[in-house]
């Protein structure tokens, strides 16, 4: 698990020259003008949240800055209209604008992941997942049992047919990674409709060196049975072998369906190659277009041609009317995506989170799996005597945002945690090098290292409360205000 730090990798601001400052702004102005003359509120809080955005260290792994074309094509007429079902077969008429958004999206992402086929319309991660899970319930569950009803569709089931079928979909097994080890709550957990779906089990990381354990999972798999294998994480800081996860699923008689929200820029930008790229092992492949992806907050799935016909059919089966100027938006990022460019900047966000990991661990930091293959670092913080919680409080005070997380095994559980993750996505859309990262991983241990716990009237120490060096935080913000300064936001965008 020994990395060295690659060298500092020069990136272009991605917003630096693929629009025109001057049309943005003027555009931009112009809709806040509409937008405030309604309700002011609104457009202050608009501005505000730019503001925020330029003047912080964004390093949410989750998160990151589409470009103007595609957060300007959100605001268009294509919000108006309904259009439930797919290309060429909608439930409204008049949907011909929607057919060739939804066609050239669908032909962007098929050409980008060289998949077979592409649903566009969830409105989100957790949308897409749940178009997966029915898809390959239908597919696998529903599908034979009208065959063996001799009917064609569900409403032509006998009353006993259509209880015993209500049944078998209700209860099937899934296997996922665990929250901890870094899965997600859409993979099957309790509080979430995927947990009161499906009988579920995980399969975590091995506690020695919290990599994830391909023989462990193959043993779970003989022994549970899924339908359903899923693959993929939202905080484990390594590539996953995706070949090795479909034999699994092969041997069992599963459907691997891989959720690669979190890296799908790296897919798209050719980190992520052979065993390492999902697409062609997974049988479902569902991701979000943000993130590492780069385009507006919405979700899409991917799929092997016999999975095509269920998945198309999520709107109605769990989606409402698709969002027209979404997947317009879709279209524009995965255009965007599409260009050299993209690959230059999905090598530069892997090679800045091991410069990120490199500089945090060079200074006592302990990174679970002791370093980083991907976007993002998962940092263990009770070295500094901090629980997440503190640790992401004390990390906002101080202009540097991310977000808490448990890790392998969280004494702290889900709430509190243990853990900070920390993603590179959002800063190397900046123009950030190797070198501002561990520029940044050296504010953050200074952070830490200087915030202590509240005492507690018992005499114990508080989970969240905390308190910081004096002039600590403002100092940090002075620091990370030469960093952004140095690699603006949207450069030529002027809103006054």
């Amino acid at each position: 698990m020994t990395q060295t730090t690659p060298p500092s990798t020069a990136i272009a601001n991605a917003f630096a020259q693929p629009f025109d400052g001057e049309a943005a702004s003027a555009a931009y102005r112009n809709a806040l003008q509409v937008i405030g003359a309604v309700e002011p509120k609104i457009a202050d809080a608009i501005r505000a949240e730019l503001a925020d955005q330029r003047s912080s260290l964004k390093l949410i792994a989750s998160e990151n800055y589409a470009s103007p074309a595609v957060l300007l094509t959100m605001g268009s007429w294509l919000s108006d209209k309904y259009a439930e079902g797919t290309i060429g077969h909608r439930f409204y008429a008049a949907c011909q604008n929607i057919d060739t958004v939804e066609s050239l999206a669908a032909e962007h992402a098929k050409a980008l992941f060289g998949a077979p086929h592409a649903y566009v319309q969830p409105h989100s991660g957790i949308d897409a997942n749940l178009v997966a899970f029915w898809a390959i319930l239908a597919q696998r569950i529903e599908s034979p049992a009208l065959a063996a009803a001799g009917a064609k569709h569900v409403n032509d089931l006998s009353d006993a047919d259509w209880s015993a079928l209500r049944s078998a979909l209700g209860d099937q097994r899934m296997l996922g990674m665990s929250l901890d080890a870094g899965g997600h709550l859409t993979h099957g957990f309790r509080p979430n409709i995927s947990g009161k779906m499906f009988h579920q089990s995980s399969y975590g990381t091995d506690p020695k060196t919290e990599l994830l354990d391909y023989a462990e999972v193959r043993r779970m798999a003989h022994e549970f049975k899924p339908l359903i294998l899923i693959a993929g994480y939202s905080a484990y800081p390594r590539r996953v072998n995706f070949a090795t996860m479909r034999e699994i699923a092969d041997e069992v008689g599963a459907t691997l369906m891989v959720d690669m929200a979190h890296f799908a820029g790296l897919v798209a930008g050719k980190v992520f190659t052979g065993d390492f790229n999902p697409v062609p092992f997974a049988h479902v492949t569902t991701t979000t277009t943000h993130k590492s992806l780069r385009g507006p907050r919405g979700g899409m799935v991917l799929c092997q041609p016999e999975y095509a016909d269920a998945v198309d059919r999520g709107c109605p089966m769990v989606l409402g009317g698709p969002l027209g100027q979404v997947m317009a938006a879709k279209a524009v990022a995965l255009a965007e995506a599409r260009q050299p460019e993209f690959a230059n900047y999905a090598q530069a966000v892997a090679d800045n989170a091991v410069s990120l990991a490199e500089g945090l661990s060079s200074r006592g930091g302990r990174l679970v799996t002791g370093g980083t293959d991907n976007h993002l670092v998962l940092l263990d913080v009770t070295s500094f005597g901090l629980t997440g919680r503190q640790a992401e409080s004390a990390l906002v005070e101080s202009g540097i945002v991310t977000n808490r997380n448990a890790i392998p095994r969280d004494p702290n559980g889900a709430w509190y945690t243990s853990g900070v993750r920390l993603g590179t996505p959002a800063l190397t859309s900046r123009g950030f090098t190797g070198d501002d990262l561990d520029r940044v991983a050296e504010l953050i241990v200074d952070v830490l290292s200087a915030a202590t716990p509240t005492a507690t009237a018992d005499g114990g120490a508080s989970k969240a409360k905390y308190t910081l060096t004096d002039g600590l935080a403002a100092r940090t913000q002075a620091a990370a205000s030469e960093l952004l300064d140095a690699h603006p936001l949207y450069p030529g965008l002027d809103l006054s």
